[in-house]
């Protein structure tokens, strides 16, 4: 892999980017818009994914960068976890539930390569 030039670049940034807009979307309305706490927490959870990985790639070291990666990496989990409760009071669809989640799922495959990259890349 050559040298990363910017951060829109990165492909796990890319996903995260798509997985907050999806978020978003999805809890702007309905019931979901009105349950406050749960709104916002998803929301920050997917915001903390894209942070995250921009905050590793301004680190000065692999080492740092793949520990913000894994924070991302936590993220993704936490939104998963929380879509499943807004699936169980009925605020998103099972179609909404699995694209959501396979957002998820992709955005967290691309961050756990780039984690795996960065650990054992040549120095």
């Amino acid at each position: 892999m050559g040298k990363i030039g910017k951060l829109e670049e990165i492909k796990a940034w890319q996903e995260a980017r798509e997985l907050v807009k999806e978020i978003y979307s999805a809890t702007s309305k309905g019931k979901f818009a009105k349950d406050f706490g749960l709104r916002d927490q998803i929301r920050r959870a997917s915001v903390s994914v894209m942070s995250n990985v921009a905050e590793g790639y301004a680190r000065s070291s692999d080492k740092e960068f793949a520990r913000f990666l894994g924070i991302a990496l936590g993220s993704t989990a936490e939104v998963q976890s929380q879509l499943y409760v807004a699936r169980d009071l009925k605020y998103i669809t099972n179609n909404d539930f699995d694209s959501l989640y396979n957002r998820c799922s992709k955005t967290a495959k691309l961050i756990t390569g780039f984690i795996n990259y960065l650990k054992n890349a040549p120095r």
